[in-house]
């Protein structure tokens, strides 16, 4: 019992360190552009406490994003609870409402696409296995 709590705790700080490998090295690429750009940069220390400040703040946000989920009664997190997070910044937030409504409306074309499309790929295959049976 105790082996399987310490082997699940020795994979979950093993997500945990690629996690924050590949925040370091989203982080490194970003400052990189901007130290291109800019025609400055970037020291290695400066790099990895954006990386350590990015990290962390992600984690505020998902345990933010999931308290929302819990509070409105459900298990899920959408895109209610990510606005919600983002109410603080106007453009963050518009930017999320605007793209919110994008997906939403791709959806509704897909289900309105959908019905034709799935009632037919679900014919064919009944056809052909009624014409091939002996019976």
């Amino acid at each position: 019992m105790q082996e399987t709590e310490e082997t699940e705790e020795q994979e979950r700080l093993s997500y945990q360190q690629r996690l924050k490998a590949a925040v370091h090295y989203t982080v490194g690429c970003l400052c990189q552009e901007v130290a291109e750009d800019k025609e400055m940069q970037f020291s290695k220390q400066t790099i990895a406490a954006i990386s350590e400040m990015t990290f962390r703040q992600c984690e505020n946000f998902a345990r933010d994003v999931e308290m929302f989920a819990r509070h409105a009664k459900r298990n899920t997190v959408n895109t209610e609870d990510v606005k919600l997070l983002a109410r603080r910044s106007n453009s963050l937030l518009k930017y999320i409402t605007e793209k919110s409504e994008e997906l939403n409306q791709e959806r509704k074309a897909k289900k309105k696409k959908q019905p034709k499309d799935g009632n037919q790929s679900c014919r064919e295959p009944a056809e052909a296995g009624g014409g091939d049976s002996e019976s």
